[in-house]
């Protein structure tokens, strides 16, 4: 196993390492050229690129962590839209983005145990596993036992995460080429800067640790769903109960079509649900985050990204999602007219407004949808440009709404991963104001006693 003894902080090391990727890229693209001339079929040759690509993404991510790492993990929800040809040498590599890095060796790991838990932190421990039972973006996982007996999952945040976070997102940005390659169309730049706007955020441990609480208390005794509880917290550690369960990204490539179904509805009722139960949308919904636990329930992980939508979805929202349901173009952009969702003298893009709203739209339309990587081609290849900014400033919303679209978006990537099918209308009936769109549907709503209508 490779092993780091601390992140890679310097900026020309860390320059050097990400410069190797497009450079990389750009010479095996040169020698398949070269192989196709002495007669090497054109598809085998390009099947090598890309996975010599991908495994060349992985080795420099991995190393680097930080920012780079969690790129290579919001772009992993992502992997369902790329057409079958790319997908498959990406796809093992990704899903291994989302779960492992190189970890940090023992010593350095114990140094941060002491700086922040004291030179006797051992004392708060029966036991600690030196060897990570995960490692992330920006921290990992040990498993341990607390000193009053209970399984503990102790996330211990890597030493210099934090600058190395805002080098990898200003390097990571010039690379808009190979990250062309990787998802054609997707505007990796826009995501960039959403991720530098978190990492303050998702480098303070007090925060996640609340946010956890927050959603541990809102979802306690569920009978769907599990949030690990809060042991303790000090600056860069942070120490849960410890949660056993298949991760989702395993039900993604091993499990039966019942099991994603049942997998998959609980993962939509979660993020649907979050804003109502506690105010909070959770920010990360790669598969990684997510396990399916042994007596059903979905396990939640990971509440460093966190948005705060207090009161819940607002009804506005559900009443422009209902409008995206609509089947005629014209029909759509006149209802967003008509309800000031598209100011006067302003002009639209009309086939960009409806690739902007079908992906998260077009689920809720009929009684029950089937998420397939396939379907999520089709919508990719709709679009001639993925960049949400650019319909975002022909629409009048509110900022948050840039970031709720995102998180939606990428939950119907997961959910394309599994390969479901699910009553995704009525989840949305139960859990966002404003979408019902007669009566009769809200009413059939109250009498299950789970519909919310602001």
């Amino acid at each position: 196993m490779v092993r780091v003894s601390d992140l890679p902080r310097r900026a020309v090391t860390r320059s050097a390492k990400l410069a190797s990727l497009p450079i990389g890229f750009a010479g095996r693209t040169a020698l398949g050229m070269g192989k196709r001339t002495f007669g090497r079929p054109a598809e085998a040759v390009a099947m090598e690129i890309q996975t010599r690509t991908a495994e060349q993404l992985f080795k420099v991510l991995g190393e680097l962590k930080g920012g780079a790492m969690k790129l290579g993990q919001m772009l992993s929800i992502f992997e369902a839209a790329l057409p079958p040809e790319i997908a498959g040498p990406y796809r093992a590599t990704l899903t291994r983005l989302q779960e492992a890095a190189p970890p940090l060796p023992a010593a350095t790991v114990h140094k941060v145990l002491a700086e922040f838990l004291g030179d006797d932190w051992r004392d708060y421990f029966d036991s600690f596993d030196d060897e990570p039972a995960a490692a992330a973006s920006i921290g990992q996982v040990h498993r341990a036992v607390w000193h009053d007996g209970r399984a503990v999952a102790v996330k211990v945040q890597y030493p210099g995460a934090g600058k190395a976070l805002i080098s990898d997102f200003n390097q990571l940005a010039r690379l808009g080429r190979l990250f062309g390659v990787l998802m054609p169309g997707l505007d990796v730049k826009s995501m960039l800067t959403e991720l530098k706007e978190r990492v303050v955020e998702e480098l303070d441990y007090t925060i996640e640790a609340e946010s956890q609480t927050i959603f541990r208390d809102a979802y306690d005794d569920d009978p769907d769903f599990l949030v690990p509880e809060v042991v303790a917290q000090s600056g860069n550690i942070l120490i849960s109960e410890w949660m056993d369960g298949t991760p989702l990204s395993k039900i993604i490539s091993e499990g039966d079509q019942e099991t994603r179904n049942h997998a998959a509805l609980l993962y939509c009722r979660f993020l649907l649900s979050g804003p109502k139960r506690c105010g909070m949308l959770h920010g990360d919904p790669h598969p990684g985050n997510f396990r399916l636990l042994a007596d059903g329930r979905l396990g939640v992980l990971d509440f460093g990204a966190v948005d705060r939508i207090p009161g819940g979805f607002q009804r506005r929202l559900g009443l422009l999602l209902r409008i995206g349901t609509m089947a005629d173009i014209a029909e759509i952009e006149e209802a967003l007219r008509r309800e000031d969702f598209i100011r006067e003298g302003v002009d639209v893009d009309a086939d960009s407004l409806q690739a902007f709203l079908a992906p998260i739209t077009e689920p809720f339309v009929t009684e029950t949808f089937r998420f397939s990587r396939e379907w999520l081609r089709d919508m990719a290849a709709k679009v001639t440009d993925l960049r949400p900014s650019n319909v975002v400033r022909q629409l009048n919303l509110p900022p948050e709404y840039v970031i709720i679209h995102r998180v939606l978006s990428a939950g119907t990537g997961v959910l394309c991963q599994l390969e479901c099918e699910i009553p995704a209308r009525a989840e949305s009936l139960k859990w966002v104001p404003g979408f019902a769109d007669d009566s009769a549907e809200e009413a059939a709503g109250d009498e299950d006693g789970e519909l919310v209508t602001g």
